[in-house]
């Protein structure tokens, strides 16, 4: 077996600890939002696709959520940043970056650390979109 087919295989069963996976799964995270003061949405370079809610109230963020049909790496990391973004400022938000992500989520596979980083790219998108609409 090749490596990347190696690491493939491996990707589908690489599975994630108890407090992960009830974030990925957690409705106070997960899901679309309706009127949400800054929204986003990117696609990764692997083809997954990431959308970002948050509502924002007195420069707080009261509600962060993300929504993806990608894999569980996906998954982890969008749950992961929206568990840093919420109750934070803005500028809070704005430092929570890829590396912090990672630890949070701790077992991310090497080869799915792009995820982080579409995790927190379209995060900085949905304040993107907030502060342009002030």
């Amino acid at each position: 077996m090749q490596e990347n087919e190696k690491k493939i295989k491996n990707a589908h069963l690489c599975g994630y600890s108890g407090t992960i996976s009830d974030l990925m799964n957690d409705p106070e995270y997960f899901g679309r939002m309706n009127d949400p003061t800054g929204a986003a949405y990117l696609k990764g370079i692997c083809g997954d696709e990431m959308e970002f809610y948050l509502t924002i109230e007195n420069d707080i963020i009261t509600d962060a959520r993300y929504y993806t049909e990608g894999c569980k790496s996906t998954k982890a990391c969008g749950a992961m940043a929206a568990y840093l973004a919420k109750g934070k400022t803005i500028a809070e938000a704005l430092s929570i970056s890829a590396g912090k992500v990672i630890e949070g989520v701790k077992e991310l596979p090497d080869f799915n650390l792009h995820c982080s980083i579409l995790a927190v790219s379209t995060l900085y998108r949905a304040v993107a979109d907030y502060l342009l609409k002030l």
